[in-house]
């Protein structure tokens, strides 16, 4: 055996196995299959389209070593691997190109499944205000409330302890914010005018901290489906074109030859 009929036989062997290793990783990446959940098709699509260029490599390395053999005189008597390939070249060429639709119908649905849990999110916190300036309206309207709720956080930030248990660093900050806002409200209540103009003011502080919130929320969510969108659907329109290029390409030389050979 001359070396490059070594070297010929190497490229087709590696080729197939990455082609078979790849079609393989393929199949496990679907298990467990869950073609209805539109998260489960964007995650398998994108772990498809990330692993695409594999066989293409795969089928690189066979055809190489069919040009090598064809170069080195002794070209092979049938069409061989060769015909597989451009089958297989063909069909991924149609699978790449159906998966880009499909993907962006995907996120589309995944974006506005997550618009709707921000919108619904947006919601519980604007109850929440409501409740919190309820509770707000209430103490100021009892001092004693006032007086023992403040005794209560005072509690809690020395001993740093809630019934027992030891709390956090963020739990503690919390307590201290909310205590400073009521030692704050406790003496406007003396003054009911301007308690009233400083819990509109916490009204409106609140409600734009959760507007910046929801509309940042809703921007990444938005960004994050259209980078996902341009780069999984060019890519895989990408590998679409090239398998199609290897499959039509490949019939024609294989029609070109048979002509040849039936002329001679």
């Amino acid at each position: 055996m001359n070396s490059s009929t070594f070297t010929s036989l190497s490229l087709k062997l590696i080729g197939t196995i990455f082609i078979l290793s790849s079609l393989l990783d393929y199949v496990t990446l679907g298990i467990p299959f869950n073609w209805q959940s539109a998260q489960w098709q964007i995650n398998f699509v994108t772990s498809i389209v990330d692993r695409g260029i594999v066989p293409m490599v795969g089928m690189a390395l066979i055809l190489l070593g069919y040009w090598i053999d064809s170069n080195s005189g002794s070209p092979a008597k049938g069409p061989g691997l060769r015909l597989p390939v451009f089958i297989l070249a063909s069909v991924l060429g149609l699978l790449f190109l159906l998966l880009v639709p499909v993907h962006l119908n995907n996120l589309n649905q995944a974006k506005t499944v997550a618009l709707e849990q921000i919108q619904q999110g947006a919601g519980q916190g604007e109850e929440q205000i409501k409740n919190r300036l309820a509770q707000i309206n209430t103490l100021s309207q009892n001092p004693q409330l006032i007086d023992q709720e403040l005794a209560r956080l005072n509690q809690i930030i020395e001993t740093g302890q809630v019934q027992g248990r030891q709390v956090n660093a963020q739990v503690l900050e919390q307590a201290r914010q909310t205590r400073d806002q009521l030692q704050g409200l406790r003496d406007l209540a003396k003054n009911p005018q301007q308690f009233k103009q400083r819990l509109e003011e916490l009204k409106n502080q609140w409600q734009t901290q959760l507007l910046d919130i929801r509309r940042n929320a809703e921007n990444q969510a938005k960004s994050e489906a259209l980078k996902q969108g341009l780069r999984v659907g060019l890519s895989s329109l990408m590998l679409a074109i090239g398998y199609s290029a290897i499959g039509w390409l490949g019939f024609r030389g294989l029609g070109s030859m048979k002509t040849s050979r039936s002329r001679v």
